[in-house]
């Protein structure tokens, strides 16, 4: 595929301020985003006076609305969700947009089966030396993996696989040699960190999410799977695990794929007791496992749990708006922005009685800023040559569930979406000389983020806390899944005027504060001028995609690029 146009245009005139940037005080806050590059984007003189239309009142509005208590949360296929949609749909019609749907609609919609637990107060593990009980939701936390009336696991030996991995090109396969079936595997959080060569060191990889161990557990026959969480290991505390793994949990329609009976979370200390009863050291164990030759260790421990489960069919939905292109040989092709407009709906009180979880940062913030993105783009006197559309995504909160279903069902084929741009989450601390780019180093948009963020006086990072694995946990994870080159803009930690780790500081208390909290609410004392400049850069960056002859890429020997080349050659790329 060819890339050079996007270099050329990025290099046209580079950049129109690079002397200004030259002389710039990089103590002061960004340059105005008027003084952005027209020409690097293709979209004229008049882009300059489009992205203005990005204001700090626009999106406060958009998140004061969405995170008020009237849509209760926004859970998936509630009342409030069906509400939230509403709003969008008209907000969308209102900005001028067209429906985006295959049916000429605005929503997309999909079906989720709910899935509600009745979690047992207490989980036995039992050997010939004595028995172990866990107490629900202090020590364990489990949901069905199945969408039937009962789960249940009888007698069945426990065995730990290290960090349940299985990893060809990285000559890794923690289930070597030893048959799950039947029994419950014991696992750790994350993926090897050691090496910078192998999974990308302290990167995450796929490999290192929940979902990942999960999933590969049951296909080896394994009918549960209990991860040991550990703040450092999973990137939040227990408690992020108390409040989004209980109640209501969503899926798809479940198909032919091997399932689990339960899958859980334990608390480190409650799998240290768990492994001593077998006489061994967890240490020891995870030591063991951070080696290729790790082979399965079975505990001679056995488990026993059942419990009803509750089916629940509802309907969610895609909110999709869409602003065709005005070249006639690119129409046809489309820049995809995305944010989730669902978050975890009414759930476990916190100490003050708050039941509802309003998502204000995570993700009416994200929200707001496609929104306004929107806004600009479609203030623009002609539209940019590739189609825009923006999708609104559901039950991202429950799986990338939303996502993963447009992607199984795109209204444009995937080799025909150029790229995709997602925000979840927001900056509410005010200005910052840098801009996180999660999937920086993966795709050819690098040189056009890198390029319209100096023009704004700041230098792009990559994920900076890249143990958390946040490419993998947003929707532009379905999207690369299909071979769409995908990003996820997020906010900066070198905050102006403030000291070194300030804002590092900020982000670390709301994850551990109020991220899946009904403390996510929102404050008017949020300060949006940050995630104005975060907005705006996915204005020009999305505009320069619209708006060049060819479309960006991976970078060869990416873990997507071969689903690209897939996709483009069934387009007849």
């Amino acid at each position: 595929m060819r890339t050079t146009t996007i270099r050329t245009v990025l290099l046209t005139g580079t950049f129109i301020l690079s002397a200004l940037l030259g002389a710039c005080d990089r103590s002061q806050a960004p340059l105005a985003p008027e003084a952005t590059s027209d020409e690097a984007s293709g979209g004229g003189r008049n882009a300059s006076t489009a992205v203005l239309q990005i204001t700090a009142d626009l999106m406060r509005g958009y998140v004061r609305e969405l995170s008020d208590d009237k849509y209760e949360g926004r859970g998936p296929g509630s009342r409030g969700d069906e509400a939230a949609r509403r709003y969008l749909a008209e907000e969308l019609g209102k900005l001028g947009l067209l429906p985006g749907a295959a049916d000429g609609g605005w929503e997309q919609p999909f079906e989720l089966i709910g899935v509600t637990a009745d979690q047992p107060e207490e989980w036995s593990f039992r050997n010939d030396d004595g028995e172990l009980i866990l107490k629900q939701w202090d020590e364990f936390i489990v949901s069905s993996g199945v969408q039937a009336q009962r789960a249940e696991l009888s007698d069945a030996e426990v065995v730990f696989v290290g960090y349940g991995i299985q990893a060809p090109e990285y000559d890794w396969n923690d289930y070597e040699n030893h048959d799950v079936t039947g029994k419950v595997v014991l696992v750790m959080n994350n993926d090897p960190d050691w090496d910078e060569n192998l999974f990308g060191g302290e990167r995450r990889l796929w490999y290192g999410r929940w979902l990942y161990k999960y999933q590969t557990a049951a296909e080896q026959g394994a009918i549960g799977a209990i991860i040991i969480h550990t703040p450092p290991s999973a990137g939040y505390p227990f408690q992020v695990v108390q409040t989004s793994w209980t109640g209501e949990q969503f899926e798809l329609p479940a198909g032919d794929e091997a399932r689990l009976q339960a899958a859980a979370w334990v608390t480190e200390d409650s799998a240290r007791a768990l492994v001593e009863m077998a006489g061994l050291n967890l240490d020891q164990l995870r030591e063991a496992a951070d080696n290729r030759d790790f082979e399965p260790v079975p505990l001679g421990v056995t488990t026993s749990i059942g419990f009803d489960v509750s089916i629940n069919t509802v309907k969610s939905a895609n909110v999709l708006g869409l602003l065709p292109g005005s070249d006639r040989d690119l129409e046809d092709e489309v820049v995809i922005y995305t944010a989730h407009h669902d978050h975890l709906g009414i759930g476990t009180p916190d100490e003050d009685g708050d039941a509802i979880y309003n998502g204000a940062m995570d993700n009416a913030s994200g929200v707001a800023q496609v929104m306004a993105i929107a806004r600009a783009l479609k203030a623009l006197p002609e539209a940019p040559r590739r189609s825009v559309l923006f999708a609104l995504v559901g039950a991202e909160e429950q799986g990338l569930l939303g996502s993963k279903f447009y992607a199984g069902n795109p209204t444009f084929a995937p080799g025909k979406i150029a790229a995709n741009l997602n925000y979840d989450g927001g900056n509410i601390w005010g200005h910052t000389h840098d801009v996180t780019y999660i999937g920086l180093g993966k795709t050819t948009i690098d040189s056009i983020v890198t390029g319209i963020a100096a023009e704004q006086g700041r230098i792009v990072k990559p994920d900076q806390f890249a143990d958390k694995g946040y490419f993998y946990r947003s929707d532009q994870f379905s999207f690369a899944q299909i071979g769409v080159p995908a990003m996820y803009l997020d906010t900066g930690t070198d905050f102006v005027d403030r000291p070194p780790g300030w804002g590092e500081e900020q982000l670390n208390h709301y994850t551990n504060v109020n991220y899946h909290q009904p403390s996510d609410e929102y404050d008017p004392g949020w300060n949006f001028e940050g995630m104005i400049s975060d907005a705006q850069l996915g204005f020009w960056t999305g505009l320069a995609i619209a708006n060049a002859d060819d479309m960006p890429s991976w970078v060869e020997g990416d873990e997507f690029e071969a689903a690209r080349l897939k996709a483009l050659e069934d387009v007849g790329q």
